[in-house]
């Protein structure tokens, strides 16, 4: 069992809260779980003109964190013996007439090579756009219904990016197929399945995956965001939205005890069979992806992780190999006056802060 330590137990740990709102987030909630126990505390408000900080058990949006969740799922079902991790992914998918080159693992692992229905940025500068998810767009569709198939289908309407498994581009649209691939190998939605294989058995009450329901369960902090449209900057309160538009690539909503309680639980073969674990694990060359996480070498280490966000919402998500040390983390942005690159960069930056205080280290590139 572990202890739950107070703010005067970890100090440093509530200046670097602290410092992170102080640099324009609205508020902050961190999980501490190391070889000293249990820290949690939170820093900020948890809505704009209120004073009440953000509850420590609150429930937040996790983004794409939400992929680890997904991916663990499939290689369940890989565990039952009920999709090949190197099958075509079309045997299971035959609707979509997918490239036969293309595998489940290549889903699982961002290189399939589909275009990106959320939109694609290349090197040269150019952008081919996708689904409205920022701008006036955004606000004024931010309860629309996406089905998952719409978005597939969008993305396959598109050139593909390059030739399955010859390189690595990130792509919601992999996620959105992963979740259809769920459905299809076992006639169910994918929330029961979600269930039965992953929240059931880990008693993860607080995590849901919320389909098109804007609703976020209370406790919670509120987030927003702050865009510019015509020459003036607007704020919107966004905690109520569909979170459809992102589908199994980013939607669920969760806790920081619960992504705890999953991410060490993962990282210590409760889920998974050591053998998948292994490929989970195993990374890409670029940027060290594995199968729905991250793996990076750092001077103190090797740190898996797997953070996420969207309008108003940051999570971070991270754990030694060994699951003995994790930190969970829900950051909401508020009313400073922030572009993208700027939000970003100041997510960066407090992400950056938490890792050397947590596990005593700088990673080495960029986290994602």
């Amino acid at each position: 069992m572990s202890i739950t330590l107070t703010d005067r137990d970890r100090p440093e740990l509530q200046k670097a809260l602290g410092a992170i709102v102080d640099s324009g987030f609205a508020g902050v909630q961190l999980r501490v779980n190391d070889e000293r126990g249990e820290w949690v505390g939170s820093a900020g408000v948890r809505k704009l003109g209120e004073d009440d900080k953000p509850p420590t058990d609150g429930r937040f949006r996790i983004g794409s964190s939400t992929k680890t969740f997904t991916a663990t799922a499939v290689l369940q079902l890989v565990a039952e013996g009920r999709i090949g991790l190197d099958s075509p992914a079309d045997d299971y998918l035959t609707r979509f007439d997918l490239d036969r080159r293309i595998t489940v693992r290549m889903l699982l692992q961002h290189t399939s090579g589909l275009f990106n229905y959320t939109g694609e940025y290349y090197e040269d500068g150019t952008v081919a756009p996708g689904i409205p998810w920022q701008g006036q767009e955004y606000v004024d569709r931010r309860f629309h219904t996406y089905r998952p198939e719409e978005l597939v289908r969008l993305a396959l309407s598109k050139p593909a990016r390059f030739e399955p498994g010859t390189d690595w581009s990130y792509s919601n649209t992999n996620y959105v197929l992963a979740r259809l691939l769920v459905e299809d190998v076992t006639g169910r939605p994918f929330a029961e399945e979600m269930q039965r294989l992953v929240l059931q058995p880990l008693g993860l009450t607080a995590t849901v995956v919320p389909d098109a329901s804007p609703e976020i369960p209370e406790p919670h902090a509120h987030a927003y965001y702050r865009y510019e449209h015509d020459g003036q900057w607007k704020l919107v309160d966004v905690t109520r939205s569909n979170a459809s538009w992102i589908s199994a690539a980013g939607d669920m909503i969760s806790t920081t005890e619960d992504l705890h309680t999953y991410f060490s639980a993962l990282m210590t073969g409760k889920l998974l069979p050591d053998s998948l674990l292994v490929e989970m694990r195993t990374p890409h060359p670029e940027l060290g992806y594995g199968l729905g996480l991250f793996v990076e070498e750092t001077a103190g280490g090797t740190l898996v992780h797997h953070n996420g966000g969207f309008w108003g919402w940051a999570t971070l998500m991270y754990s030694t190999p060994d699951g003995s040390r994790t930190l969970t983390a829900s950051l909401t942005t508020g009313d400073a006056e922030l572009d993208f690159a700027a939000t970003a960069e100041m997510f960066q930056k407090a992400q950056q802060r938490l890792l050397k205080e947590v596990f005593r280290q700088e990673p080495a590139e960029p986290a994602q």
